[in-house]
């Protein structure tokens, strides 16, 4: 069976503020029939925050809109996301939300519950306290491009986005080791530069090191560095994708049936992550918002909606040559996307098979 999958579009055939994008999340939300499962409830809206520079995470009048109508619901509602340093540079606050915003793993970074897996080198799912104990979860994401899974959005905002260092960082390990070249290296520092976690340094002997104890193997230092001194020593970007399934499935065993909604963002499509806390160009016009019970499905209709021929070529760096076959991300990234959702609905944890309604 087919699961369903809402949309609203951006188009719209007047100039009427009731076709806007925010009006019609506001009856999108309506239409997830959440009321009688938050109602009462510790409600924790799981997004991403952003970092630096960036600005093309959702834009706050969104997460109000959500917010707001939750409230109107009876829930306790809190946003919550695994670092809030960067929330008040975007908008996000308190007196704006009217809600908490809080570190998922709590202000130390060190509240969470140890759950255990057994796949290769990743054996620690710490589900952050703030999200382990909510009674239903918002999953709201913003989807982009991403250069080690190809793809970022649902599966990704929980698997990096609800646990701890400890976890992303062996999540990250399953694709493989990182290497420093000393002859290609010209020591320009771009690698320190981009690294969110104070990770890696040059010695007083001007060798490159790294703190494995802070480094979760993002790949930023290896996507920034411009002679190719820092690379991965394998390239097992699926086995990536199945640990972020399988720690997915371990932080939604914390919740009740039908506790948890999934709200895709399909606006401002980038190539990178936004734990990058930068911004580029778009690489495909504005699509609009989706919604569903069914991560496995509103993942397929999302990355279904991203599409070759819709390609805006200032999205991709100036001078680079794109893959001949697959996927937008698969022909950017060298990734297939569609990993993770094999590994979701093999997990049983929903469908690739959906029907889309379009909300009016």
């Amino acid at each position: 069976m087919s699961s369903e999958v809402l949309f609203a579009t951006t188009r719209y055939d007047k100039y009427d503020v009731s076709q806007t994008l925010p009006a019609k999340f506001e009856r999108l939300i309506d239409a997830m029939n959440m009321e009688d499962v938050v109602k009462g409830k510790w409600t924790a809206v799981k997004m991403h925050v952003g970092r630096n520079m960036g600005y093309s995470t959702v834009h706050p009048l969104f997460v109000k809109k959500l917010v707001d109508k939750l409230k109107s619901y009876g829930a306790k509602v809190f946003v919550t996301d695994q670092t809030v340093s960067g929330a008040r540079a975007r908008g996000y606050t308190e007196e704006f939300l009217g809600v908490p915003i809080v570190a998922a793993c709590g202000v130390m970074n060190r509240y969470y519950y140890e759950k255990y897996v057994d796949f290769k080198t990743f054996k620690n799912v710490d589900i952050a306290g703030h999200i382990h104990d909510a009674e239903v979860m918002i999953d709201f994401s913003h989807v982009k491009g991403h250069g080690v899974c190809g793809y970022g959005g649902a599966c990704k905002n929980i698997a990096m986005g609800c646990v701890t260092d400890r976890t992303r960082q062996q999540i990250h390990s399953l694709e493989g080791g990182l290497e420093w070249n000393e002859e290609l290296c010209i020591h320009c520092e771009a690698c320190v530069n981009s690294c969110n976690h104070d990770a890696n340094k040059f010695d007083t002997d001007n060798r490159y090191s790294i703190n494995f104890h802070h480094c979760t193997y993002c790949q930023h230092c290896v996507k920034v560095c411009p002679t190719e001194a820092i690379r991965l020593n394998v390239n097992s970007y699926e086995d990536f994708q199945k640990g972020m399934a399988l720690c997915t499935a371990e932080v939604l065993k914390t919740f009740k049936p039908d506790h948890v909604f999934y709200i895709n963002f399909l606006m401002n499509i980038t190539a990178l992550c936004d734990c990058w806390g930068m911004t580029t160009p778009a690489l495909v016009p504005d699509i609009g918002i989706m919604a569903s019970k069914d991560i496995v499905a509103i993942e397929r209709a999302s990355l279904d909606s991203i599409k070759f021929e819709d390609l805006l070529i200032p999205g991709v760096p100036h001078g680079m040559e794109l893959g001949d076959h697959g996927h937008l991300f698969e022909r950017l990234h060298g990734k297939n996307p569609f990993v993770q959702l094999k590994e979701l609905e093999a997990l049983g944890l929903g469908t690739q098979e959906y029907t889309v309604k379009e909300i009016k």
